[in-house]
């Protein structure tokens, strides 16, 4: 199997992995992201998390409050230079975080590692999404 289809697998565990946390479990991410210091997230909820606990910590957090979801990756381009990889795209869907219907249109990066092996994630970022950080934002500041 060349790279890029290896890569490829790994982005569509991701994307699993992502649909089954927008539907409250974020469990299934622990096995394609890599459980360093050094992996990192910038999600369309606004700020940077830094290390795996921060990033699982974030990935769990939303999934308490989303449900009713899927997303999907488009216009994915792939590029893998020894044991890194990138992949860029457009993530499309909808979700309904704290109740309330969301879009998902906004562009993403994703860099995976290969590991023993085993292509991981090490860093997503997506835009900022205003609305999603809004709804985060007033679930926050009822508690």
């Amino acid at each position: 199997m060349s790279t890029e289809n290896e890569v490829r697998k790994a982005s569509e565990k991701f994307y699993a992995a992502l649909n089954r946390m927008i539907n409250g479990d974020a469990g299934p991410l622990v096995d394609i992201w890599a459980h360093s210091a050094a992996v990192t997230t910038m999600h369309p909820i606004g700020g940077r998390e830094v290390g795996w606990d921060a990033v699982k910590g974030s990935f769990e957090e939303v999934a308490r409050l989303s449900s009713d979801g899927r997303v999907e990756l488009k216009n994915q381009f792939i590029q893998a230079a020894g044991d890194v990889a990138y992949e860029v795209g457009n993530e499309h869907g909808q979700l309904k975080v704290a109740g309330q219907q969301i879009a998902i249109e906004q562009r993403v990066t994703n860099i995976y590692r290969r590991e023993a092996g085993v292509w991981k994630i090490v860093h997503h970022h997506t835009d900022v999404s205003p609305v999603m950080l809004d709804v985060i934002s007033r679930v926050k500041a009822e508690k």
